[in-house]
Protein backbone atom coordinates (compact mmCIF):
# COMPACT_ATOMS: atom_id res chain seq x y z
CA UNK A 1 0.00 0.00 0.00
CA UNK A 2 1.29 3.45 -0.95
CA UNK A 3 2.02 5.79 2.17
CA UNK A 4 -0.04 8.16 2.90
CA UNK A 5 1.94 11.76 3.03
CA UNK A 6 1.75 13.03 7.49
CA UNK A 7 1.51 17.08 7.28
CA UNK A 8 2.25 18.57 10.34
CA UNK A 9 1.49 22.16 10.97
CA UNK A 10 3.21 24.46 12.14
CA UNK A 11 2.31 27.10 15.18
CA UNK A 12 2.58 30.14 12.55
CA UNK A 13 5.53 31.85 14.39
CA UNK A 14 8.37 31.55 11.34
CA UNK A 15 7.23 34.61 10.16
CA UNK A 16 9.79 36.70 8.53
CA UNK A 17 8.27 40.15 9.06
CA UNK A 18 8.58 42.04 12.10
CA UNK A 19 5.33 43.94 13.06
CA UNK A 20 4.77 47.79 15.05
CA UNK A 21 4.04 47.50 18.49
CA UNK A 22 2.30 50.23 20.26
CA UNK A 23 2.46 50.71 23.78
CA UNK A 24 -0.33 51.57 26.24
CA UNK A 25 -0.78 54.51 28.68
CA UNK A 26 2.35 56.54 27.42
CA UNK A 27 5.02 54.10 28.23
CA UNK A 28 8.24 55.26 27.05
CA UNK A 29 11.34 53.54 25.94
CA UNK A 30 13.50 54.46 29.04
CA UNK A 31 10.63 52.72 31.38
CA UNK A 32 11.41 49.62 29.50
CA UNK A 33 14.55 46.95 29.72
CA UNK A 34 15.61 46.81 26.26
CA UNK A 35 14.94 44.41 24.00
CA UNK A 36 14.07 41.83 26.77
CA UNK A 37 10.70 43.60 27.81
CA UNK A 38 8.98 43.71 24.17
CA UNK A 39 6.58 46.29 24.82
CA UNK A 40 5.18 44.91 28.11
CA UNK A 41 4.43 46.97 30.93
CA UNK A 42 4.22 46.89 34.53
CA UNK A 43 7.46 45.80 36.94
CA UNK A 44 7.73 42.29 35.80
CA UNK A 45 8.83 43.45 32.69
CA UNK A 46 12.29 42.74 32.64
CA UNK A 47 11.90 39.32 34.33
CA UNK A 48 9.95 37.69 31.60
CA UNK A 49 9.36 38.03 27.53
CA UNK A 50 8.21 35.76 24.95
CA UNK A 51 9.22 35.77 21.22
CA UNK A 52 5.45 36.18 20.76
CA UNK A 53 5.49 39.73 21.33
CA UNK A 54 7.10 40.80 18.07
CA UNK A 55 3.88 39.18 16.10
CA UNK A 56 1.51 41.96 17.66
CA UNK A 57 1.37 45.75 17.03
CA UNK A 58 -0.70 46.37 20.42
CA UNK A 59 0.74 44.20 23.50
CA UNK A 60 -1.36 45.01 26.16
CA UNK A 61 -0.53 43.89 30.55
CA UNK A 62 -3.81 43.07 31.98
CA UNK A 63 -3.06 43.93 35.06
CA UNK A 64 -1.38 47.32 35.04
CA UNK A 65 -2.80 48.65 31.31
CA UNK A 66 -6.40 47.24 31.85
CA UNK A 67 -6.75 47.09 35.83
CA UNK A 68 -7.75 42.88 35.41
CA UNK A 69 -8.23 41.96 39.34
CA UNK A 70 -4.88 39.20 39.80
CA UNK A 71 -6.38 38.71 43.00
CA UNK A 72 -9.69 36.31 41.75
CA UNK A 73 -11.88 38.61 43.57
CA UNK A 74 -13.68 40.48 40.42
CA UNK A 75 -14.19 39.03 37.01
CA UNK A 76 -11.97 39.71 34.61
CA UNK A 77 -14.88 39.86 31.43
CA UNK A 78 -14.93 43.62 31.37
CA UNK A 79 -11.44 43.72 30.79
CA UNK A 80 -11.45 41.34 27.90
CA UNK A 81 -14.30 43.10 26.32
CA UNK A 82 -12.60 46.63 26.14
CA UNK A 83 -9.03 45.69 25.04
CA UNK A 84 -9.29 42.42 22.73
CA UNK A 85 -8.97 43.54 19.09
CA UNK A 86 -7.01 42.83 15.81
CA UNK A 87 -3.51 42.88 16.33
CA UNK A 88 -3.77 42.33 19.99
CA UNK A 89 -2.23 40.46 22.74
CA UNK A 90 -3.44 40.33 26.15
CA UNK A 91 -0.54 39.72 28.50
CA UNK A 92 -1.60 38.35 32.34
CA UNK A 93 1.10 38.49 34.90
CA UNK A 94 1.04 36.07 37.76
CA UNK A 95 -2.08 35.89 39.78
CA UNK A 96 -6.00 34.39 40.02
CA UNK A 97 -8.21 35.52 37.75
CA UNK A 98 -11.92 35.06 38.46
CA UNK A 99 -14.37 34.89 34.82
CA UNK A 100 -18.30 34.30 35.84
CA UNK A 101 -19.20 34.59 31.88
CA UNK A 102 -18.37 33.62 28.25
CA UNK A 103 -16.47 35.67 26.96
CA UNK A 104 -16.79 36.24 22.67
CA UNK A 105 -14.97 37.61 20.25
CA UNK A 106 -15.03 36.38 16.16
CA UNK A 107 -13.69 37.64 12.89
CA UNK A 108 -10.45 38.51 14.20
CA UNK A 109 -7.04 38.89 12.62
CA UNK A 110 -4.40 38.14 14.75
CA UNK A 111 -5.38 37.98 18.43
CA UNK A 112 -3.61 36.10 21.60
CA UNK A 113 -3.33 35.64 24.78
CA UNK A 114 -0.83 34.62 27.35
CA UNK A 115 0.16 33.78 30.35
CA UNK A 116 3.43 34.99 32.11
CA UNK A 117 3.72 32.40 34.59
CA UNK A 118 1.64 31.26 37.47
CA UNK A 119 -1.43 32.42 36.06
CA UNK A 120 -4.80 30.69 36.92
CA UNK A 121 -8.22 31.35 35.78
CA UNK A 122 -10.87 30.42 38.20
CA UNK A 123 -14.49 30.08 36.77
CA UNK A 124 -17.16 30.63 39.11
CA UNK A 125 -19.45 27.27 39.96
CA UNK A 126 -22.29 25.99 37.40
CA UNK A 127 -24.88 27.66 39.33
CA UNK A 128 -23.35 30.92 39.54
CA UNK A 129 -21.91 30.75 35.85
CA UNK A 130 -23.21 33.17 33.22
CA UNK A 131 -26.07 33.86 35.16
CA UNK A 132 -26.92 30.36 36.53
CA UNK A 133 -27.23 28.15 32.95
CA UNK A 134 -28.01 29.61 30.02
CA UNK A 135 -25.66 26.81 28.97
CA UNK A 136 -22.84 29.07 27.07
CA UNK A 137 -20.57 27.62 29.68
CA UNK A 138 -17.15 28.22 28.39
CA UNK A 139 -14.33 30.91 29.44
CA UNK A 140 -13.40 31.67 25.84
CA UNK A 141 -15.43 31.64 22.60
CA UNK A 142 -12.84 32.87 19.68
CA UNK A 143 -14.22 32.21 16.78
CA UNK A 144 -17.25 30.40 15.39
CA UNK A 145 -18.28 28.41 12.30
CA UNK A 146 -20.03 31.64 10.09
CA UNK A 147 -17.40 34.00 11.35
CA UNK A 148 -13.92 32.17 12.25
CA UNK A 149 -10.94 34.18 13.89
CA UNK A 150 -7.73 33.91 12.23
CA UNK A 151 -4.22 33.83 13.51
CA UNK A 152 -5.01 33.20 17.36
CA UNK A 153 -2.39 32.31 20.11
CA UNK A 154 -3.71 30.58 23.70
CA UNK A 155 -0.79 29.80 25.94
CA UNK A 156 0.53 29.32 29.35
CA UNK A 157 -2.86 29.28 31.40
CA UNK A 158 -3.76 27.36 34.37
CA UNK A 159 -7.49 26.25 35.53
CA UNK A 160 -8.34 25.70 38.62
CA UNK A 161 -11.86 23.62 38.66
CA UNK A 162 -11.47 22.17 41.77
CA UNK A 163 -14.33 23.79 43.31
CA UNK A 164 -18.00 21.66 43.51
CA UNK A 165 -20.05 21.74 40.74
CA UNK A 166 -17.39 23.66 38.66
CA UNK A 167 -16.72 22.61 35.19
CA UNK A 168 -16.66 24.69 31.69
CA UNK A 169 -15.31 24.46 28.18
CA UNK A 170 -11.86 26.27 28.67
CA UNK A 171 -11.69 27.36 24.59
CA UNK A 172 -13.88 26.94 21.76
CA UNK A 173 -12.09 27.95 18.96
CA UNK A 174 -13.43 27.85 15.50
CA UNK A 175 -10.15 29.29 13.70
CA UNK A 176 -9.68 29.81 9.48
CA UNK A 177 -5.87 29.26 9.58
CA UNK A 178 -2.88 29.40 12.15
CA UNK A 179 -4.19 28.43 15.46
CA UNK A 180 -1.48 27.52 18.30
CA UNK A 181 -3.06 26.70 22.02
CA UNK A 182 -0.03 25.33 24.03
CA UNK A 183 0.42 24.62 28.18
CA UNK A 184 -2.68 24.53 29.05
CA UNK A 185 -3.93 22.82 32.62
CA UNK A 186 -7.08 22.03 33.91
CA UNK A 187 -7.02 20.73 37.42
CA UNK A 188 -9.75 19.19 38.89
CA UNK A 189 -12.56 17.20 38.33
CA UNK A 190 -15.05 18.76 35.58
CA UNK A 191 -17.99 17.83 37.12
CA UNK A 192 -20.51 20.70 36.64
CA UNK A 193 -22.30 18.33 33.51
CA UNK A 194 -21.54 20.98 30.73
CA UNK A 195 -19.60 21.45 28.26
CA UNK A 196 -15.82 19.73 28.00
CA UNK A 197 -12.59 21.42 28.37
CA UNK A 198 -11.63 22.06 24.74
CA UNK A 199 -12.89 22.45 20.54
CA UNK A 200 -10.69 23.14 18.37
CA UNK A 201 -11.35 23.36 14.49
CA UNK A 202 -9.70 24.70 11.80
CA UNK A 203 -12.83 26.28 9.39
CA UNK A 204 -10.55 26.49 6.24
CA UNK A 205 -9.22 23.27 4.40
CA UNK A 206 -6.18 25.22 3.66
CA UNK A 207 -5.80 26.06 7.30
CA UNK A 208 -3.59 24.77 10.13
CA UNK A 209 -3.88 24.15 14.04
CA UNK A 210 -1.17 22.84 16.63
CA UNK A 211 -2.76 21.76 20.16
CA UNK A 212 0.54 21.22 22.58
CA UNK A 213 0.18 20.22 26.08
CA UNK A 214 -3.60 20.38 27.43
CA UNK A 215 -3.56 18.59 29.86
CA UNK A 216 -7.19 17.76 31.64
CA UNK A 217 -5.97 14.53 33.95
CA UNK A 218 -8.47 14.77 36.41
CA UNK A 219 -11.48 13.66 34.05
CA UNK A 220 -15.47 14.28 34.01
CA UNK A 221 -18.72 12.37 35.83
CA UNK A 222 -21.49 11.68 34.41
CA UNK A 223 -24.77 14.09 33.79
CA UNK A 224 -26.49 11.93 36.02
CA UNK A 225 -24.18 13.07 38.82
CA UNK A 226 -24.07 16.39 37.76
CA UNK A 227 -25.94 20.01 38.23
CA UNK A 228 -26.00 20.21 34.31
CA UNK A 229 -28.62 17.92 32.37
CA UNK A 230 -28.42 18.78 28.65
CA UNK A 231 -25.43 16.32 27.88
CA UNK A 232 -26.22 12.89 26.94
CA UNK A 233 -23.49 11.32 28.94
CA UNK A 234 -21.43 14.01 29.66
CA UNK A 235 -18.55 16.31 28.52
CA UNK A 236 -16.06 15.18 25.85
CA UNK A 237 -12.59 16.13 27.10
CA UNK A 238 -11.27 17.34 23.68
CA UNK A 239 -13.31 18.22 20.80
CA UNK A 240 -12.84 18.50 17.18
CA UNK A 241 -15.93 17.63 15.36
CA UNK A 242 -15.94 19.20 12.16
CA UNK A 243 -12.47 20.16 11.46
CA UNK A 244 -11.84 21.24 7.69
CA UNK A 245 -8.39 21.77 8.06
CA UNK A 246 -4.87 20.10 9.57
CA UNK A 247 -5.37 19.98 13.48
CA UNK A 248 -2.09 18.38 15.25
CA UNK A 249 -2.61 17.25 19.07
CA UNK A 250 1.14 16.81 20.44
CA UNK A 251 1.80 15.63 24.07
CA UNK A 252 -2.09 16.27 25.19
CA UNK A 253 -3.15 14.81 28.52
CA UNK A 254 -7.23 13.38 29.38
CA UNK A 255 -8.68 11.41 32.31
CA UNK A 256 -12.03 9.67 32.08
CA UNK A 257 -14.56 11.38 30.42
CA UNK A 258 -17.92 10.44 29.71
CA UNK A 259 -18.50 11.04 25.97
CA UNK A 260 -15.14 10.39 24.77
CA UNK A 261 -11.39 11.61 25.24
CA UNK A 262 -10.37 12.98 22.13
CA UNK A 263 -13.24 13.12 19.44
CA UNK A 264 -11.34 14.54 16.54
CA UNK A 265 -14.14 13.08 13.73
CA UNK A 266 -17.04 13.70 11.77
CA UNK A 267 -14.76 16.04 9.50
CA UNK A 268 -13.11 16.48 6.46
CA UNK A 269 -9.38 17.47 7.03
CA UNK A 270 -6.32 15.71 8.52
CA UNK A 271 -6.12 14.91 11.71
CA UNK A 272 -2.46 14.48 13.65
CA UNK A 273 -2.24 12.81 17.62
CA UNK A 274 1.50 12.95 18.43
CA UNK A 275 2.26 11.89 22.02
CA UNK A 276 0.23 12.31 24.80
CA UNK A 277 -1.38 9.95 27.29
CA UNK A 278 -5.52 9.21 27.25
CA UNK A 279 -6.98 7.25 29.82
CA UNK A 280 -10.48 5.41 30.35
CA UNK A 281 -13.08 7.92 28.20
CA UNK A 282 -16.42 6.31 27.29
CA UNK A 283 -16.38 4.82 23.57
CA UNK A 284 -13.03 5.69 23.11
CA UNK A 285 -9.95 7.41 24.51
CA UNK A 286 -9.12 8.57 20.96
CA UNK A 287 -11.80 8.75 18.89
CA UNK A 288 -10.20 9.81 15.11
CA UNK A 289 -11.47 10.16 11.79
CA UNK A 290 -10.77 12.87 9.23
CA UNK A 291 -8.61 12.67 6.26
CA UNK A 292 -5.09 10.51 5.75
CA UNK A 293 -5.29 10.68 9.68
CA UNK A 294 -2.46 9.76 11.89
CA UNK A 295 -1.84 8.45 15.63
CA UNK A 296 1.66 8.20 16.81
CA UNK A 297 3.86 7.72 19.82
CA UNK A 298 0.84 8.01 22.05
CA UNK A 299 -0.23 6.11 25.24
CA UNK A 300 -3.73 4.94 25.65
CA UNK A 301 -4.84 3.34 28.68
CA UNK A 302 -8.00 1.37 29.72
CA UNK A 303 -7.78 0.30 33.15
CA UNK A 304 -10.57 1.84 34.39
CA UNK A 305 -13.76 -0.25 33.60
CA UNK A 306 -16.52 1.62 35.29
CA UNK A 307 -19.26 -1.08 33.04
CA UNK A 308 -21.09 1.19 31.62
CA UNK A 309 -20.73 0.61 27.87
CA UNK A 310 -18.03 0.44 25.98
CA UNK A 311 -14.08 2.19 26.69
CA UNK A 312 -12.25 1.50 23.53
CA UNK A 313 -8.61 2.51 23.34
CA UNK A 314 -9.04 3.90 19.45
CA UNK A 315 -11.99 3.97 17.85
CA UNK A 316 -10.94 4.48 13.97
CA UNK A 317 -14.20 5.87 12.01
CA UNK A 318 -15.21 7.56 8.55
CA UNK A 319 -12.58 8.69 7.11
CA UNK A 320 -10.22 7.73 3.96
CA UNK A 321 -7.32 6.22 5.56
CA UNK A 322 -6.01 5.93 9.25
CA UNK A 323 -2.70 5.36 10.62
CA UNK A 324 -1.86 4.08 13.98
CA UNK A 325 2.19 3.91 14.67
CA UNK A 326 3.94 3.49 17.56
CA UNK A 327 1.59 3.63 19.96
CA UNK A 328 1.30 1.63 23.68
CA UNK A 329 -2.08 0.28 24.04
CA UNK A 330 -3.01 -1.01 27.42
CA UNK A 331 -5.91 -2.40 28.38
CA UNK A 332 -6.16 -4.57 30.89
CA UNK A 333 -9.50 -3.91 32.56
CA UNK A 334 -11.79 -3.18 28.86
CA UNK A 335 -15.08 -3.29 28.11
CA UNK A 336 -14.72 -3.59 24.47
CA UNK A 337 -12.25 -4.28 22.04
CA UNK A 338 -8.97 -2.04 22.21
CA UNK A 339 -8.57 -0.72 18.72
CA UNK A 340 -11.72 -0.86 16.81
CA UNK A 341 -12.30 0.27 12.98
CA UNK A 342 -15.28 1.93 11.51
CA UNK A 343 -15.87 2.50 7.40
CA UNK A 344 -12.46 3.46 6.85
CA UNK A 345 -11.24 3.21 3.74
CA UNK A 346 -7.66 2.17 4.50
CA UNK A 347 -6.30 1.52 8.15
CA UNK A 348 -2.92 0.59 9.16
CA UNK A 349 -1.27 -0.58 12.86
CA UNK A 350 2.16 -0.24 12.42
CA UNK A 351 5.11 -0.58 15.16
CA UNK A 352 2.50 -0.62 18.37
CA UNK A 353 1.67 -3.10 21.23
CA UNK A 354 -1.60 -3.85 22.14
CA UNK A 355 -2.06 -5.37 25.68
CA UNK A 356 -5.24 -6.70 26.64
CA UNK A 357 -5.95 -8.83 29.76
CA UNK A 358 -9.21 -8.85 32.82
CA UNK A 359 -11.86 -11.45 33.85
CA UNK A 360 -13.77 -10.41 30.75
CA UNK A 361 -13.75 -11.52 26.75
CA UNK A 362 -11.93 -9.16 24.62
CA UNK A 363 -10.73 -8.43 21.95
CA UNK A 364 -7.39 -6.33 20.88
CA UNK A 365 -8.02 -5.35 16.97
CA UNK A 366 -11.48 -5.26 15.59
CA UNK A 367 -11.45 -4.50 12.07
CA UNK A 368 -14.85 -4.13 10.93
CA UNK A 369 -16.82 -5.16 7.74
CA UNK A 370 -17.22 -1.78 6.37
CA UNK A 371 -12.96 -1.28 6.65
CA UNK A 372 -12.25 -1.76 2.92
CA UNK A 373 -8.34 -2.85 3.26
CA UNK A 374 -5.75 -2.74 6.32
CA UNK A 375 -2.72 -3.80 7.27
CA UNK A 376 -0.96 -4.89 10.30
CA UNK A 377 2.68 -4.43 10.87
CA UNK A 378 5.19 -5.22 13.42
CA UNK A 379 3.12 -4.88 16.25
CA UNK A 380 3.09 -6.68 19.37
CA UNK A 381 -0.39 -8.41 20.60
CA UNK A 382 -0.50 -9.20 24.78
CA UNK A 383 -3.27 -10.88 25.75
CA UNK A 384 -3.80 -12.48 29.29
CA UNK A 385 -7.64 -12.11 29.34
CA UNK A 386 -10.24 -14.79 30.19
CA UNK A 387 -11.13 -14.98 26.65
CA UNK A 388 -10.98 -12.78 22.95
CA UNK A 389 -9.11 -12.85 20.08
CA UNK A 390 -5.79 -10.76 19.47
CA UNK A 391 -6.92 -9.39 15.88
CA UNK A 392 -10.27 -9.69 14.27
CA UNK A 393 -11.10 -9.59 10.92
CA UNK A 394 -14.45 -9.16 9.88
CA UNK A 395 -15.91 -10.28 6.46
CA UNK A 396 -15.56 -7.42 3.82
CA UNK A 397 -14.56 -6.99 0.20
CA UNK A 398 -10.66 -5.99 0.24
CA UNK A 399 -7.56 -7.84 1.92
CA UNK A 400 -5.84 -7.52 5.21
CA UNK A 401 -2.10 -8.00 5.00
CA UNK A 402 -1.06 -9.31 8.84
CA UNK A 403 3.43 -9.10 8.27
CA UNK A 404 5.89 -9.31 11.31
CA UNK A 405 3.41 -9.52 14.38
CA UNK A 406 4.37 -11.37 17.40
CA UNK A 407 0.85 -12.82 19.41
CA UNK A 408 1.79 -13.71 22.71
CA UNK A 409 0.21 -14.42 26.33
CA UNK A 410 -1.46 -15.91 28.36
CA UNK A 411 -5.27 -15.84 26.93
CA UNK A 412 -7.99 -18.37 28.42
CA UNK A 413 -10.73 -20.01 26.03
CA UNK A 414 -13.82 -18.51 27.49
CA UNK A 415 -15.38 -17.53 23.95
CA UNK A 416 -13.21 -16.24 20.91
CA UNK A 417 -10.62 -19.26 21.73
CA UNK A 418 -8.01 -18.16 19.10
CA UNK A 419 -5.12 -14.80 19.06
CA UNK A 420 -6.12 -14.44 15.41
CA UNK A 421 -9.52 -14.90 13.48
CA UNK A 422 -10.39 -14.13 10.03
CA UNK A 423 -13.83 -14.07 8.47
CA UNK A 424 -12.85 -12.07 4.86
CA UNK A 425 -11.37 -13.45 1.86
CA UNK A 426 -7.71 -13.29 0.40
CA UNK A 427 -5.95 -12.46 3.49
CA UNK A 428 -2.32 -13.10 4.29
CA UNK A 429 -0.68 -13.71 7.30
CA UNK A 430 3.08 -13.63 6.62
CA UNK A 431 6.13 -14.00 9.15
CA UNK A 432 3.88 -13.79 12.27
CA UNK A 433 5.24 -15.14 15.57
CA UNK A 434 2.09 -16.72 17.39
CA UNK A 435 2.46 -18.72 20.87
CA UNK A 436 -0.47 -19.12 22.78
CA UNK A 437 -0.39 -21.78 25.66
CA UNK A 438 -2.36 -20.16 28.21
CA UNK A 439 -5.00 -23.20 28.47
CA UNK A 440 -4.71 -25.96 26.65
CA UNK A 441 -8.80 -25.18 23.84
CA UNK A 442 -6.33 -22.24 22.81
CA UNK A 443 -6.06 -21.58 19.29
CA UNK A 444 -3.35 -19.63 17.42
CA UNK A 445 -5.06 -18.80 13.97
CA UNK A 446 -8.43 -19.96 12.93
CA UNK A 447 -9.63 -19.41 9.05
CA UNK A 448 -13.30 -18.81 8.70
CA UNK A 449 -13.00 -17.47 4.66
CA UNK A 450 -11.72 -18.45 1.33
CA UNK A 451 -8.28 -18.13 -0.11
CA UNK A 452 -6.21 -17.18 2.76
CA UNK A 453 -2.66 -17.43 3.15
CA UNK A 454 -0.02 -18.35 6.06
CA UNK A 455 3.42 -18.06 4.96
CA UNK A 456 6.97 -18.89 7.06
CA UNK A 457 5.51 -18.08 10.45
CA UNK A 458 5.29 -20.33 13.95
CA UNK A 459 2.03 -20.95 15.39
CA UNK A 460 2.43 -22.78 18.73
CA UNK A 461 -0.44 -23.71 21.19
CA UNK A 462 -2.59 -25.53 23.83
CA UNK A 463 -5.04 -26.29 21.62
CA UNK A 464 -5.02 -27.10 17.60
CA UNK A 465 -2.58 -24.09 15.94
CA UNK A 466 -4.40 -23.88 13.03
CA UNK A 467 -8.12 -24.45 12.47
CA UNK A 468 -9.31 -24.15 8.64
CA UNK A 469 -12.73 -23.38 7.66
CA UNK A 470 -12.31 -21.90 4.73
CA UNK A 471 -11.98 -22.91 0.67
CA UNK A 472 -8.25 -22.72 -1.21
CA UNK A 473 -6.30 -21.91 2.34
CA UNK A 474 -2.59 -22.17 1.61
CA UNK A 475 0.07 -23.09 4.13
CA UNK A 476 3.50 -22.56 2.99
CA UNK A 477 6.73 -23.00 5.00
CA UNK A 478 5.19 -22.74 8.47
CA UNK A 479 5.85 -24.58 11.56
CA UNK A 480 2.94 -25.28 13.85
CA UNK A 481 2.68 -26.82 17.31
CA UNK A 482 0.44 -28.12 20.13
CA UNK A 483 2.29 -28.32 23.36
CA UNK A 484 -0.85 -30.89 24.91
CA UNK A 485 0.02 -32.89 21.98
CA UNK A 486 -2.88 -32.27 19.28
CA UNK A 487 -2.20 -32.30 15.52
CA UNK A 488 -0.47 -28.74 14.13
CA UNK A 489 -3.69 -28.46 11.99
CA UNK A 490 -7.12 -29.32 12.15
CA UNK A 491 -9.14 -28.91 8.84
CA UNK A 492 -13.03 -28.67 9.31
CA UNK A 493 -15.06 -30.01 6.53
CA UNK A 494 -16.82 -27.37 4.02
CA UNK A 495 -13.33 -26.06 3.83
CA UNK A 496 -11.70 -27.78 0.73
CA UNK A 497 -9.10 -27.76 -1.50
CA UNK A 498 -6.12 -26.61 1.15
CA UNK A 499 -2.38 -26.92 -0.11
CA UNK A 500 0.25 -27.32 2.71
CA UNK A 501 3.70 -26.90 1.21
CA UNK A 502 6.77 -27.55 2.76
CA UNK A 503 5.87 -26.79 6.02
CA UNK A 504 6.91 -28.27 9.64
CA UNK A 505 3.61 -29.01 10.97
CA UNK A 506 3.97 -30.84 14.40
CA UNK A 507 1.62 -33.77 14.80
CA UNK A 508 0.28 -34.11 11.49
CA UNK A 509 -2.56 -33.01 10.17
CA UNK A 510 -6.57 -33.88 11.19
CA UNK A 511 -9.03 -33.93 8.39
CA UNK A 512 -12.50 -33.59 9.69
CA UNK A 513 -14.10 -33.60 6.01
CA UNK A 514 -11.84 -31.24 4.18
CA UNK A 515 -11.87 -32.50 0.21
CA UNK A 516 -9.29 -31.89 -1.94
CA UNK A 517 -6.28 -31.67 0.15
CA UNK A 518 -3.09 -31.04 -1.51
CA UNK A 519 -0.06 -31.56 0.81
CA UNK A 520 4.22 -31.50 -0.47
CA UNK A 521 7.86 -31.58 0.96
CA UNK A 522 6.37 -31.33 4.38
CA UNK A 523 7.72 -32.36 7.91
CA UNK A 524 5.09 -34.20 10.08
CA UNK A 525 7.49 -33.72 13.75
CA UNK A 526 9.05 -30.62 15.14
Amino acid sequence: MKEQTEHIPTDGNDRTSQSRRTFLKGISAAGLCGAASRGITGKASAEWSSPHLDDYGTVVNMVDDAGADPNGNEPINPQLEEYAGDDTILVFPPGRYRMNRQFRFTGFDNFGIIGKWDVTLVPDDYHDFDGGGDWNHKLFRLGISYSPGRELLFKNIHVDMTADDTGVRVLDAAISDDMFVDNVHVQGRHDSGAWGPGRFVMTDPAGSGRVRNFTAPDGATWTSNSPADRLWRGPTGILSNSNTGRMLFEDCELGDFPDNGLYAANGSGQIIVDGGTYRNSQTASVRIGGQNSVVRDAEIVVNDGRGWGKQHAIRAENSNYIRVKRCNIRAPDPNGAAVKTFDVGAFLLEDSEIRTGGSDVVHGLRISGDTKRARVLDNVFRHNGSGGYNLWIRDGANQVKTVGNRFVGWGGHESARAAVRTDRDDCEFRWNYINQTGSDRRRAIEIHANDCLIYQGRCISGGYPIINYGDETVIERHYADSVNGREGVLLEEGGDHVYVKKSTIDGGIRNDGSDGLRLWANDWSA
